[in-house]
């Protein structure tokens, strides 16, 4: 089954300072990732996968080259446009969580919602279905210091999920977990996956990459490898 590409980054080049300070961070990327695809990109550090992954949230704008969001150009929007985009379009999950400290589980995964101008008992409906969906409804009321990290990043996950966007992207999300933790961070990734939800992973760790259907290679601000993993994808 052919599916159309919710990300297509045309000739994307990024280059910060000028002259011979020059640092040409990406150099030429072109890559389509298709509706409900499982993508990880790995890449040593400097390597241009972090700067890549600003870009995909539109935490950043290109140098140069057009990048399609859901077949929209991006790269021509301004700041208010773009976080519109962000809030809307793309649900961010980070390595360290991003939660704020004096507010439960549930006001943590309402924020994106208030951002949004949704009403309160919806944003709370939502909220609600959003932790159900990776097993905290129970701990809606708990503040993070009350949950352990494999906890927080699952409320991380559920504030990413909850405005229902059209790509989930995650940074290093389980880089400061434990196996146990990792591994019930990757099934839900899983679950999401086979739900058909995009899902766009940066990592430096290989047996988190290879959970992914696809992985992309970055080095020297250039995709050097794009290969397809063995895991089994459920239809």
């Amino acid at each position: 089954m052919t599916t159309s590409p919710i990300l297509h980054l045309d000739d994307i080049h990024q280059v910060y300072g000028e002259g011979e300070a020059a640092v040409h961070a990406l150099r030429g990327i072109t890559v389509e990732v298709a509706t409900g695809d499982y993508v990880a990109i790995m890449g040593p550090s400097g390597s241009g996968k972090s700067t890549l992954m600003n870009l995909l949230g539109c935490l950043d704008v290109a140098s140069s080259g057009h990048y399609y969001l859901n077949g929209r150009d991006v790269s021509e929007l301004d700041e208010r446009q773009l976080a519109s985009v962000r809030n809307r379009e793309v649900g961010f999950i980070f390595q360290s969580f991003n939660l704020v400290s004096r507010m439960d589980a549930l006001a943590n995964v309402e924020l994106p919602l208030i951002y949004g101008g949704v009403k309160r008992k919806e944003r709370r409906e939502r909220a609600l279905e959003a932790l159900d969906m990776v097993g905290l409804a129970d701990r809606a009321d708990h503040e993070p210091q009350q949950l352990s990290g494999g906890q927080q990043q699952r409320v991380a996950i559920a504030r990413a999920l909850v405005t229902n966007p059209s790509l989930v992207l995650a940074d290093e999300p389980t880089g400061n977990l434990d196996s146990e933790a990792t591994e019930e961070i990757l099934s839900i990734f899983d679950n999401l996956a086979d739900q058909g939800r995009t899902i766009v992973i940066i990592t430096h760790e290989e047996n988190v990459a290879e959970r992914a259907h696809r992985v992309l290679t970055v080095k020297d601000g250039l995709v050097i490898a794009d290969k397809k993993t063995r895991r089994k994808v459920t239809q």
